[in-house]
């Protein structure tokens, strides 16, 4: 099984990730490639040029790839290939593609109220306030046409987020 974690930013999806991975070692997080310095916080990430992730995608190291806030990120092709479910981190704006390279991928959107939102981008130090008003415009962006998903409010203890992602992450009963 597939899962992309989707959500605008500050709603902690990676947070929520890495405590459903303490708890469910039979999954495995895709570290995404990103065009931005691997220093730069945030998630586990391999950070690469420009050049670099244009070479290894007409290389067709990729099985999915969009750009988002000025970056490139992708899904390298060689993690998906040990058996297990996987999960990445994805982007609203990418899950018309992913659904096509992933027929059975499901859909986590992990959300939280827009001051929750606000605190949490302000707290991590990456965005200036023009940035982080920016990015609270895209909250309400909506699934695209024909897309569902399972829906995740972390807008509590840190605790109460993994256990609700963790429910969304179960298998599909019949």
């Amino acid at each position: 099984m597939i899962f992309a974690i989707v959500g605008p930013s500050g709603a902690g999806k990676d947070t929520l990730i890495e405590g459903a991975l303490r708890l469910r070692p039979d999954l495995r997080l895709i570290r995404r490639v990103i065009t931005r310095p691997t220093g730069a916080g945030g998630e586990d990430f391999e950070g690469v040029t420009e050049t670099d992730f244009a070479t290894r995608l007409s290389r067709g190291e990729f099985a999915l790839h969009w750009q988002a806030h000025g970056l490139s990120y992708g899904i390298p092709k060689a993690q998906l290939a040990a058996p297990g479910g996987v999960i990445f981190n994805g982007s609203r704006a990418a899950l018309p593609q992913a659904v096509q390279v992933f027929p059975n991928l499901r859909v986590i959107l992990v959300t939280a109220p827009d001051t929750i939102l606000a605190a949490r981008l302000a707290a991590r130090g990456r965005e200036s306030e023009a940035d982080i008003r920016q990015r609270l415009t895209r909250v309400a962006f909506t699934l695209p046409a024909g897309i569902t998903a399972e829906t995740v409010v972390n807008d509590g203890a840190l605790e109460t987020g993994i256990v609700r992602l963790l429910a969304t992450l179960q298998p599909v009963r019949a």
